[in-house]
């Protein structure tokens, strides 16, 4: 009873009920009231009829008066009319007085009867058409949902078993809406994954056909194969590179990485990151150094997190000239821990530090200078790994029409093959120097307080 009262419509009809009873009560009652006043008129009458009859007869009025006040009845009363035929098993519209009457209450009873049905079938068919509304509604809404249309909701705003009804069917839409675009998102992801993978074998493809071609061409002259062998092989590891990214940027869109943060010390987790390029910093004559308490330690997926980190400081080095400087340092503050790479290669220009992290976005500059490495997949996977555990991965630049100063080293200072440890300057790769950076990529987590 308590639901159906929390319905509005349910309750407003229940309440027309109770209104109709009481009404219907009132009715009774004032039926009532109408038929004793016709039996009284019938009473009337008929004494009328009996004191006419006595004085015709020639009885005195005060023996009229006396007989009309008698109230007892005698067995020879009762004689004398069973005598006439009027007995208690006489039809009762056999006395004109009674038909009278009964034709009067009948009518009112009538009248009273069509109103009552009257408001109880209007009562009710308003009722129902609310509903059948209601209803309506809901199924046009639902229609909507199967052809894939969730813009407009089912009816809110009441309570009741019927809006808990629509409530969980809204949910149960959103919830199909959410997995449609979800679906829609990985189909169209896979559509742009393959495109893209399509689109950026091309070039590497290309020039890989084109070594080979001269390699069978030309195979007697030694200096001409070891050339173009070098340049094929470049082509395969930028290939291998460019589908390793794509792949791992898929998992990421496809939301079927599962980040495990662990507690691990910094410097072990910038070690790993950029173990595979300490041998390409010395061929390029580029210096890698790293800055911070080695004791220093954050939570984060390390694996993960040194992949971002590891395409940051390829980066660096795809734009720092030879003999430039790559600074790895990281540093806590209060509620906050940074984990930045620094460089002072070329910059990057304010027109493109809005799309740096774009897919496949090369700068004016990168597509001048043809000999950039970069496939422009780098930065959006290292931004997608950390914002998915929670961080942020911020950039600024200066670009090259700056002057900045650095002192140079002699060889191996500063780089990652050098273990050896400069007390007092935070350095466990070698020694700092005077270092002034360009561009500066900043990886945020919060800190534990």
């Amino acid at each position: 009873m308590e639901e159906i009262w929390q319905d509005r419509q349910e309750r407003s009809f229940l309440i027309f009920l109770f209104l109709f009873c009481a009404l219907l009560l009132s009715f009774g009652i004032l039926s009532s009231l109408v038929q004793a006043r016709e039996l009284k008129e019938a009473l009337l009458y008929r004494e009328a009829q009996l004191v006419s009859g006595m004085l015709a007869s020639g009885l005195s009025e005060g023996k009229t008066a006396e007989i009309l006040s008698v109230s007892e009845v005698s067995e020879e009363g009762k004689g004398l009319l069973l005598s006439t035929g009027r007995t208690e098993e006489s039809p009762a519209l056999l006395y004109p007085a009674v038909r009278r009457a009964a034709g009067r209450t009948a009518l009112v009873s009538a009248a009273e009867a069509c109103l009552m049905g009257t408001v109880l079938l209007a009562g009710t068919l308003l009722f129902l058409r609310r509903r059948e509304a209601l209803y309506e509604q809901a199924a046009g809404v639902l229609s909507r949902f199967a052809e894939g249309d969730f813009s407009r909701h089912l009816p809110r705003g009441g309570t009741g078993a019927l809006y808990r009804l629509f409530s969980a069917a809204d949910q149960l839409s959103r919830a199909a809406q959410v997995r449609g675009e979800a679906e829609r998102t990985a189909k169209e992801a896979l559509k742009n994954a393959v495109s893209d993978i399509s689109h950026q074998m091309k070039t590497p493809v290309a020039a890989l056909s084109m070594y080979m071609e001269i390699l069978q061409e030309e195979p007697e002259r030694e200096e001409t194969v070891r050339e173009f062998s070098a340049k094929a092989l470049q082509s395969l590891e930028r290939m291998q590179r460019l589908i390793g990214l794509l792949l791992k940027i898929m998992r990421l869109d496809a939301g079927s990485v599962r980040f495990e943060p662990e507690d691990c010390p910094v410097s072990e987790l910038v070690r790993e990151a950029v173990e595979e390029l300490t041998t390409r910093a010395k061929q390029e004559g580029k210096r890698l150094i790293a800055e911070g308490d080695p004791k220093e330690r954050v939570r984060c997926d390390p694996a993960w997190t040194a992949e971002a980190l590891s395409n940051l400081v390829k980066n660096a080095l795809d734009h720092t000239e030879r003999g430039g400087t790559v600074r790895i340092s990281w540093e806590r503050s209060p509620g906050l821990f940074r984990l930045s790479v620094e460089d002072d290669g070329c910059g990057i220009l304010p027109e493109d530090l809005p799309h740096i992290f774009k897919r496949f976005y090369r700068s004016g500059r990168d597509r001048a200078a043809r000999s950039m490495q970069g496939v422009g997949l780098g930065l959006p996977l290292a931004k997608a790994v950390v914002e998915g555990q929670g961080g942020v991965l911020s950039v600024s630049s200066t670009p090259d029409e700056e002057n900045f100063s650095d002192e140079r080293r002699s060889p191996g200072e500063g780089n990652f093959s050098d273990e050896r440890r400069s007390p007092g300057k935070g350095n466990f790769f070698g020694e700092g120097g005077s270092f002034s950076g360009r561009t500066v990529f900043s990886i945020s987590f919060l800190s534990e307080l």
